[in-house]
């Protein structure tokens, strides 16, 4: 039997790991013996129970195991424990030191290890063991490393064993990971695998020996791994290598990716943990980069969280660079957008697109450097192909990242869009590209669409819309649709004229597309139906159009909201219609002709009946209600003729309906016309003793018919008149007739031709005018209005049948009604010249014909301006005496309550001003004209103008006729269709002589009706309140880029009668006299007695000179042309020189080609250019002056980034300061610019800073950095203008005769100005600190006293005369001159050599001055007193320096000066 002890020693389960082996060397044998054993899993037995008989020598008898073994053990470590891993000892570092120094000392011992335990590992049970890490018990279980990594930190053996290990790898390749060789499961384990045991191993070693053979080893294996170690492996790489051999890791690791982008994820995740020098990390930059469109989408998140995060300064741009060209982005393309725009619930754009989004937006949060860098790339793009939906994204992610780059991005997307970079499929691709688009991210489209909206410019707010209407039609949540239509609302109700517009467009296509959605949201959009006063026509028309969508589809809808909406409507229009208030009525109209236009359109007869009757019917019940509504009152009756003819012309009404509108314009003829006998009146019967005849008959005796004006104007004088209603109701008959036609108007053509009863020609001649009555000048006034409203309506008629779209016309009838045409025209110029007289001597409030229901405060103040301006040229014909008037008033008050017309009709803008007071005495004219005796006012003109009968009266046709203009918004305004007619001009028709110049006169007519339509098109900044007005009929909703389309055919004629009155005006040359003269008698105009109406060729062609130039600015200045290439072409092509020389484009690198537009802008400034330089432009001077001013100031009030104007200093203030002098030089005057400027504007830059209200201010280039550039040239231009003022004093003091009085006073108050001007910049230095201002003002300082002191003689010439102003000139420059003494005084304290090098000439001029002022003084009885003292040492803000602080007070009257060289100053007083 064993002993206990050998048997506890043989069998014990465990070996304790602190207990120390035995020592004694008859032990090792059998320890070896077993060792080997277990290492070759073989059956061991216990060293007692079989004994050897021999001990067998070490060197022969054990195995390369039991020698690995045995030098473990002599160093403190048992390998073999069959309870557990193997036991090692305590101090592990005393372990590895001893392992090191044996094999340090002999290698074969070394290789003896290396063998054994290759041997060793060459089980996967025994690779297993060693490989994983042990447990070292004690006061508490410790997880410690493996038996393994403890010999990879012997220096000695550790290479071999890294081989060994590497080399061991690809045995596991085909293992299972998730089970072991053992059939162990290790699902829960990682433990059991074992190419994952070893990898763990290489993890993050003390040191490598051996780096670069390890690594080259490592990479060696990599090669030849399986996918998923490989990517395990890759992703370790920083943890196993360190910081060594970067190089080759990365070449190996490009390599690899090039051969298989599967890896691309740990491959940049190595990359990243990675410390890599500057040289290699541009080389991983540009291997991610070229990974962009080689790698799966789903990788794509995390490449570009990559790229962004290794941006820096030196190459972020070229990141982002590469990702917007290389990155193939999210959206649905616009080919899918468009397939997949009905399948809702379907997504269009994975789920990895979103991450990619995620990956930008964390990748741009908080990087501010990197999103200011993605604008500057995305401003850098000019071209319309290079922008992608990346760039909507990205400008999206950095608008929600970064709060303070927000209205840098706005304006990004709105210069994209205006210059047509961003379309918007784009921008469906963005928003339909999302099945769910995040919260987060509809707020941010929300915010960007509320901002484009809430733009000008017409082509941004398009895209507005249209994102509205995306999001919108994406979501499918209610609360969310809700939101976008609140925000929708919120536009609606911002009263902003172009806002409100845009978002009710939005609203018209939504209600289009989605009425069904809308109407369970109706709730929402029926408070709109409270705020209608508010809107523009323009706007009603869009209201009503979305209620009446709505009411119809509720009707075709099968949903619990019955016909709520259709039954509201039409009770708020019934309501509108039958209000007394002409504002609601105008309401009711609109919305009743809108109903109309939808129920009735034949392209509708689908719609469901929206009552009992049906559609037609339900429409002719509502025309007659609003006719009925307005029968009594001409301005409502004008609206709704004018509505339903915006009704014809644009849609295709029922036969039912249209039968009722024929049956309307059949009493034309019964009210408006009257039979002819021969071409004679049948009835000759004056009206209120005038005489009337036939005017302008161009059929001669065959014209069977007359427009009967005159009779038509004395019935009216008390009652409503219906020549009010006599041009829209004959637009209506037209328009009847065209659609009966087909297009036709040869029913009615005789009205062309048809002469006018109206006044005789004799009552306007100077000296029958006089003699007439009040009333019946005011009927003759009258019937020339209503005529010259009829011809303008003629020529919008019938111009359509002359234009090329008219193709049913035959070229004979044409040829017969632009004869006609051209006399009419003539015919209205006539007219108009005659009636702008007569208003001149005798003002009268002429009646509207064209209704403007909301004009803007703009046009108002212009009508009451010119009002006012004629009524004080006539104040003594219109005034009247206050008694008179209270016994008139108290008279004519039955008359007032019978007047039934007066009290329902609309309060006109005369009634306004009148309340308002701006027109004294238009109630005093009115009054004049119904009641006023004839006799008094014959006494009264026979008085005033009894001397002027007999002198022949001349009207010059090209004079503007002003008294014409002032109510010229009451006009019936002329088509875009009637500038045809300046084709017709070209064939000079029917002429007495060859000379085409002579029809100047009637292409400045049209011209400046051209003029007044571009000024519709494009309002200035003083008219763009006026935009909320509604715009002349025959001119509403025409955009800008459709009306100069029409006008293509004419820019070549334009140029035409433009040289024509060059030449005119170059050679003075005289044209045909007779001609005008010729052309009036064959078109009927009568010959007034003692009245000639002319047309001068030198006035008649500057007008046309100056009109061509101002509408050619205006066509390019308009918003869309720059977009329309080919009518921008077409302009500049029209005004190109004959030739244009080589020599211009010297000094250019890239000479443009002809034709393109650089070349045609090039050619336009030669053409312009060599007119300016001849000499007839001596007379355009001014004028032409005046536009160079008003565009320089246009440039120094437009708003610049301020980062553009500091980003080169030197090249703005050049510019700056030319265009500053270009707007002094040739502004309406000089010395009243520069006081609001010195005054108002320079003070309000500090040195160091912004503005104050940099948003309001008036010239946003005054800004510090160019405060420098504006000081110096308002003192040299002040400067210049006081020396003007001494050459005109100078000029006056030459003995020639005694100026007058007034003349002198003029030049002293132009001197004080000047000295203003000077205080107020001399002023800025107090509150601006720059040296370079100071220095200025010192040096200017002296120069403008200087100036002033040449003028001293005529001061003391005119002293007696002018003393206060005089004195007053003085006191204010000595606020300047004190000033100066500051900046003197603290320049040599502060040793500023800027300003010191000028002190001796400034204080040599203030010397000078001194003197002269003490001289003056003294020679001329002013009963002033004068005293000259020190001062005392002040500084800039007035308060007295330290070094005056101990002065007595007795003394301060003296004004002492401590200072080392004090400056004498002078003080004033009575």
């Amino acid at each position: 039997m064993l002993s206990r002890k050998r048997s506890s020693k043989s069998n014990t389960p465990f070996v304790p790991p602190f207990a120390q082996p035995p020592t004694t060397k008859l032990l090792k044998p059998t320890t070896t013996t077993a060792a080997a054993a277990a290492a070759r899993n073989e059956p061991t037995t216990s060293a007692t129970a079989s004994p050897q008989p021999k001990t067998t020598p070490l060197h022969q008898s054990q195995s390369p195991i039991d020698k690995m073994v045995s030098l473990l053990a002599d160093a403190g470590c048992t390998l073999i424990n069959p309870a557990g891993p193997p036991c090692l000892p305590s101090d592990l570092y005393k372990f590895r030191q001893r392992l090191d120094g044996i094999f340090s000392r002999d290698s074969s011992l070394r290789s003896q290890f290396l063998k054994g335990f290759s041997d060793y590992i060459s089980s996967t049970f025994n690779l297993r063991r060693v490989l994983l890490p042990y447990h070292q018990d004690g006061f508490g279980s410790v997880r410690r490393d493996s038996f393994v990594r403890l010999l990879l930190l012997v220096r000695s053996i550790q290479q071999d064993l890294l081989d060994m290990l590497l080399e061991k790898l690809p045995e596991y390749f085909d293992v299972d990971p998730i089970v072991s060789s053992c059939g162990f499961s290790s699902s829960s384990r990682v433990d059991e695998d074992v190419a994952t045991l070893i990898l763990n191993q290489l993890r993050w070693l003390d040191f490598l020996v051996n780096s670069e053979a390890f690594v080259e080893k490592l990479l060696q294996v990599l090669t030849i791994c399986p996918h998923h170690l490989k990517k395990e492996i890759i992703g370790s790489l920083p943890e196993i290598i360190g910081d060594q051999n970067n190089t080759s890791v990365v070449n190996s690791l490009q390599q690899m990716l090039q051969e298989d982008s599967s890896i691309v994820v740990p491959v940049l995740d190595s990359f990243s943990n990675l410390n890599l020098d500057d040289l290699l990390q541009d080389q991983v930059i540009m291997i991610a980069l070229s990974c962009i469109r080689t790698i799966d989408i789903e990788h794509i998140p995390y490449l570009l969280r990559f790229l962004l995060l290794s941006t820096n300064t030196s190459n972020s741009r070229r990141i982002i660079s590469k990702i917007r060209e290389k990155l193939k982005f999210v959206g649905a393309s616009h080919t899918q957008v468009s397939q997949n725009s009905k399948l809702k619930g379907i997504s269009v754009v994975h789920n990895t697109e979103a991450s990619i989004l995620d990956a930008l937006r964390s990748s741009l949060r908080f990087k501010n450097i990197l999103c200011l860098e993605i604008l500057k790339e995305l401003k850098s793009l000019d071209e319309a192909h290079k922008h992608k939906v990346i760039d909507i994204w990205l400008l999206i992610l950095i608008f929600m990242n970064c709060e303070t780059l927000q209205k840098s991005v706005e304006k990004l997307f709105k210069k994209k869009i205006l210059d047509g970079c961003f379309q918007e499929h784009m921008f469906e691709q963005c928003i339909h590209g999302f099945k769910d688009l995040p919260k987060d991210f509809l707020t941010t489209f929300v915010s960007l669409a509320a901002y484009m909206l809430a733009c000008k410019e017409q082509r941004v707010q398009e895209f507005g819309v249209h994102i509205y209407i995306c999001l919108f039609e994406e979501l499918c949540d209610a609360y969310l649709r809700q939101e976008v239509l609140g925000a929708l609302l919120t536009h609606v109700g911002s009263g902003i004229h172009f806002e409100v517009s845009a978002a009710l467009d939005a609203m018209v296509k939504l209600a289009s597309k989605k009425s069904q959605e809308l109407i369970s949201l109706s709730s929402h959009i029926n408070g709109i139906l409270d705020y209608l006063e508010g809107f523009s026509v323009e706007n009603l028309h869009k209201v009503y159009e979305v209620f009446i969508r709505l009411a119809v589809s509720d009707h075709s809808s099968s949903q619990p909201y019955g016909c709520s909406i259709a039954n509201e409507l039409l009770m708020i229009l019934r309501k509108q219609i039958n209000n007394s208030d002409l504002m609601y009525k105008k309401m009711g109209l609109i919305g009743t002709l809108k109903i109309v236009s939808y129920i009735a359109d034949t392209n509708n007869s689908s719609l469901p009946p929206l009552s009992q009757r049906s559609n037609y019917e339900e429409a002719v019940e509502l025309l007659k209600l609003s006719l009925d509504s307005c029968q009594q009152m001409p301005l409502p009756l004008i609206l709704f003729y004018e509505e339903l003819v915006l009704t014809l012309q644009n849609k295709t009404l029922h036969p039912v309906v249209m039968e009722w509108i024929g049956k309307q314009v059949v009493e034309f003829e019964s009210v408006y016309l009257c039979d002819l006998d021969s071409g004679n009146l049948i009835d000759q019967d004056s009206s209120q003793g005038l005489e009337g005849e036939l005017w302008m008959n161009l059929d001669g005796d065959i014209s069977p018919i007359c427009l009967n004006i005159l009779p038509l104007v004395f019935s009216s004088i008390r009652s409503t008149s219906p020549l009010q209603v006599l041009p829209t109701k004959f637009i209506l008959l037209s328009l009847v007739e065209r659609s009966a036609n087909q297009g036709s108007l040869g029913g009615i053509d005789a009205l062309l031709g048809c002469p006018f009863h109206l006044p005789s020609s004799k009552l306007f001649s100077e000296l029958s005018w006089q003699s007439l009555t009040v009333k019946q000048k005011q009927i003759a006034i009258l019937s020339l209005y209503y005529a010259s409203n009829w011809m303008r309506e003629l020529l919008n008629v019938f111009s359509t049948q002359i234009v090329k779209e008219c193709d049913i016309i035959s070229q004979a009838t044409k040829e017969e009604i632009i004869p006609k045409l051209l006399k009419r025209l003539r015919n209205l110029v006539f007219v108009e010249c005659l009636l702008d007289n007569c208003l001149k001597q005798h003002p009268v409030l002429l009646p509207e014909l064209c209704p403007h229901w909301e004009l803007s405060p703009v046009i108002e103040f212009d009508h009451a301006g010119d009002l006012e301006k004629m009524n004080q040229l006539h104040k003594g014909s219109e005034g009247i005496s206050q008694n008179k008037k209270r016994n008139r008033a108290k008279s004519s008050s039955p008359l007032a309550n019978s007047n039934i017309e007066e009290k329902l009709r609309q309060p006109t803008i005369v009634d306004t001003w009148k309340k308002a007071g701006a027109i004294p005495s238009q109630e005093t004219l009115k009054e004049d004209v119904l009641v006023t005796s004839s006799k008094n006012k014959q006494s009264e003109s026979d008085e005033n103008q009894a001397d002027n009968s007999n002198v022949p009266l001349n009207i010059e046709i090209s004079a503007p006729v002003k008294y014409l203009e002032a109510q010229r918004y009451k006009f019936r305004p002329l088509s875009v269709d009637c500038l045809t007619i300046l084709t017709s001009l070209e064939n000079n028709e029917g002429s007495c002589c060859e000379d085409p110049s002579a029809e100047l006169p009637l292409h400045l007519y049209l011209l400046r009706d051209l003029h007044k339509k571009l000024d519709q098109l494009s309002p200035t900044r003083k008219q763009t309140l006026a935009r909320c007005s509604n715009a002349a009929a025959g001119f509403t909703g025409i955009k800008s880029n459709d009306f100069l389309g029409k006008l293509r055919p004419w820019f070549l004629y334009l140029r035409k009668n433009f040289d024509r009155a060059v030449h005119i005006l170059r050679e003075d040359t005289e044209t045909c006299q007779e001609h005008w003269i010729a052309q009036s008698s064959l078109a009927a105009n009568p010959e007034i007695t003692n009245t000639s109406i002319l047309a001068l060729p030198t006035q008649t062609s500057i007008s046309v000179y100056k009109e061509t130039l101002l509408c050619i600015g205006k066509m390019l200045n308009l918003p869309d042309v720059l977009k329309e290439k080919e009518i921008l072409s077409d302009i500049l092509q029209a005004f190109q020189p004959m030739e244009i020389s080589g020599c211009f484009f010297q000094g250019m690198q890239l000479i443009p080609s002809p034709g393109n537009m650089d070349y045609l802008y090039s050619g336009a400034y030669i053409f312009l250019g060599t007119i300016f330089d001849d000499e007839f432009s001596k007379e355009i001077v001014p004028f032409l002056c005046n536009k160079l001013g008003s565009y320089a100031q246009k440039l120094l009030t437009h708003k610049c980034d301020r980062d553009d104007v500091d980003h080169s200093l030197k090249t703005k203030g050049e510019m700056v300061q030319k265009i500053l002098r270009i707007y002094l030089a040739n502004c309406q005057s000089t010395s009243d610019s520069l006081n609001e400027l010195a005054c108002s504007v320079l003070p309000q830059v500090s040195s160091s800073g912004t503005s104050v209200e940099d948003d309001n201010q008036t010239f946003p280039t005054l800004c510090p950095a160019t405060m420098t550039v504006w000081y110096r040239v308002m003192h040299e231009e002040n400067i210049s203008t006081l020396n003007k003022l001494v050459k005109e004093i100078a000029v006056l003091e030459k003995p020639r005769g005694g100026a007058e009085v007034e003349s002198l006073k003029r030049l002293l108050n132009k001197m004080l100005q000047s000295v203003n001007v000077f205080v107020s910049l001399i002023s800025v230095c107090r509150n601006n600190d720059k040296v370079s201002v100071h220095a200025m003002a010192v040096k200017y300082g002296g120069k403008f006293i200087d100036s002033f002191l040449k003028v001293f003689d005529f001061l003391q010439a005119q002293f007696e005369m002018h003393k206060d102003l005089i004195l007053n000139l003085i006191k204010e420059l000595q606020k300047a001159t004190r000033t100066i003494q500051t900046l003197c005084s603290e320049a040599k304290g502060s040793k500023q050599t800027a300003i010191t090098c000028k002190i001796p000439a400034t204080k040599r001029s203030m010397e000078r001055f001194l003197f002269h002022v003490k001289g003056l003084l003294y020679a001329t009885p002013s009963g002033c007193s004068f005293w000259m003292g020190n001062l005392k040492h002040k500084d800039l803000t007035g308060q007295i320096v330290s070094s005056q602080a101990y002065l007595d007070t007795q003394n301060d009257d003296i004004n002492n000066d401590d200072s080392a060289d004090p400056i004498v100053e002078d003080q004033t007083a009575e």
